[in-house]
């Protein structure tokens, strides 16, 4: 694992940064950086002007808080948080337990029904899977109310790309699920000698209906690739 030498000042930063101590030295050069101080600032500004932003400000960092670097064993991609009332929680794809579960949602857990004969829960709060070694990924960590796509191109692309950089030099034997031509874009500097890369169409109904999504079996795959190297498989099932 690389080491860095950082001044007081900066160790003062890094101090301020809610994140889990593996993530926090393995990404500091990152937030160190000048691409996240414009994030900042572009952040303060949104707050400034009375807008509502999505997840709320306690959860922005919920996927890395909720799996620290050294847990981590498998990575969803998605792009953008939920931006409905409610909806967004830190986690791609997942929302809160009383959330009905958006579309692309229900897909993938009729698709885990499919590939493991595991009931389609009632809810959607995908937490058992993140505390689990799932990191549950978005490519923007921000959203505002109403707005899809609205907080793109101001520095969380740079941020969750240093994110998978990291897990790409700094694991072994890590899955990484792709659904989309973005996630597959995202991904695509990950060295497949060292890890595992499920690739599909994405989940929401236009790309899901189109084929190239049901019947891939990521479960079951990553579940097989995490045995054959050691590790303990997946739990999916999320409890009610």
């Amino acid at each position: 694992m690389q080491t860095y030498s950082f001044t007081s000042e900066q160790l003062a930063m890094l101090d301020k940064v809610q994140l889990p101590h593996d993530w926090k030295m393995a990404l500091a050069p990152f937030l160190l950086s000048d691409t996240m101080e414009k994030l900042r600032t572009f952040l303060r500004h949104e707050y400034t002007q009375g807008k509502t932003i999505y997840p709320p400000k306690s959860l922005i960092f919920n996927a890395l808080n909720s799996t620290p670097l050294s847990s981590v064993k498998v990575v969803i991609l998605g792009q953008d948080p939920y931006h409905g009332a409610g909806q967004a929680m830190g986690l791609s794809f997942s929302v809160p337990k009383i959330v009905p579960k958006p579309p692309s949602l229900q897909n993938i857990l009729k698709e885990l029904a499919t590939d493991l004969s595991i009931p389609v829960c009632p809810h959607g709060d995908l937490t058992h899977w993140a505390n689990q070694g799932v990191l549950l990924l978005n490519a923007t960590l921000t959203v505002e109310d109403g707005k899809a796509g609205s907080h793109q191109n101001q520095g969380w692309e740079e941020f969750t790309d240093a994110v998978i950089d990291v897990i790409n030099r700094q694991t072994d034997q890590t899955v990484f699920i792709l659904w989309g031509s973005y996630a597959k874009k995202k991904g695509r500097f990950i060295d497949t000698r060292r890890h595992l890369i499920l690739t599909a169409n994405h989940p929401s109904p236009l790309s899901a209906n189109r084929g190239g999504f049901f019947g891939t079996r990521p479960f079951s795959q990553t579940n097989n690739y995490l045995v054959a190297h050691g590790k303990t498989p997946i739990d999916w099932a999320l409890p009610i």
